[in-house]
């Protein structure tokens, strides 16, 4: 019957509580969206340090079924949007020639450096990658990042600019109707929940968007908000937010292929 049935009524009636009081607290507070390169220089300290992030695990359940077809062995690959190299354990296990992060946040780079010290890694300061000559790329792999970008289809051209033909590309993100529906991604600072600044981009157009540069929809994967998930919000004194978003996807993920 899933986790719902683990969870007695005292404790479901005590989160639902509790969450009602941080909701009433939040909305007092009118905080801000932050730019994302901002936001993920204040979060890179603690980013890896989230055992109950629910998109974390739905973003590693997403991606794992999108590599299960994508070789990576003897590839050049980049990741855009790579923050501290969250999937790089995996890819590394796979022995790729070569990989390179790209991110907006010289924070999180830091930190993927202090873990993966031989890394090669790029700072970015727009959607142009002008270093990177075409057809550079056998994979590209961008997780949890396109809905940060304001101006997409600048970004998604030069990703197809620099994909090899034959090339794989991997995505995964926040998905746009939980954005639109007034989801946030958000996280903790100095005891204060910080949202961090999202554009919504609907994957059908992003699909369209590609099918015209010539790359194919080979996998297309969501996620739902189920009772299967009700203990993430449940140990967040979140139940209002999974209420609201309870049968709603929340990520979605695409393997592409460019012909």
């Amino acid at each position: 019957m899933g986790r719902i049935a683990d969870i007695s009524y005292n404790q479901y009636a005590a989160a639902m509580l509790q969450t009602i009081r941080n909701l009433i607290r939040y909305k007092a507070l009118h905080i801000p969206d932050r730019e994302p390169r901002e936001a993920y220089n204040l979060w890179a300290d603690n980013y890896d340090d989230q055992p109950d992030n629910l998109m974390f695990h739905l973003d590693h359940m997403v991606f794992g079924q999108l590599m299960e077809q994508v070789p990576v062995k003897g590839r050049v690959i980049a990741d855009i949007g790579c923050g501290t190299g969250r999937h790089w354990p995996r890819l590394f296990q796979n022995q790729p020639a070569s990989l390179t992060g790209y991110d907006v946040s010289e924070g999180m780079l830091k930190r993927l450096k202090l873990k993966f010290p031989d890394a090669n890694t790029v700072q970015i300061k727009d959607n142009f990658l002008n270093a990177i000559p075409d057809h550079t790329y056998h994979l590209i792999i961008s997780t949890l990042t396109v809905a940060h970008i304001e101006n997409i289809e600048e970004a998604l051209l030069e990703w197809c600019r620099v994909l090899k033909p034959g090339g794989d590309m991997i995505i995964t993100d926040f998905h746009p109707t939980a954005l639109a529906a007034g989801g946030k991604r958000t996280f903790q600072y100095q005891n204060r929940h910080i949202p961090i600044q999202n554009f919504v981009h609907s994957t059908g157009l992003i699909k369209a968007f590609f099918e015209r540069q010539g790359l194919l929809v080979v996998q297309d994967i969501e996620k739902i908000i189920d009772n299967s998930v009700m203990h993430y919000y449940i140990k967040q004194d979140a139940m209002h937010v999974y209420q609201k978003f309870r049968g709603t996807p929340m990520i979605y993920g695409l393997h592409l292929k460019k012909v």
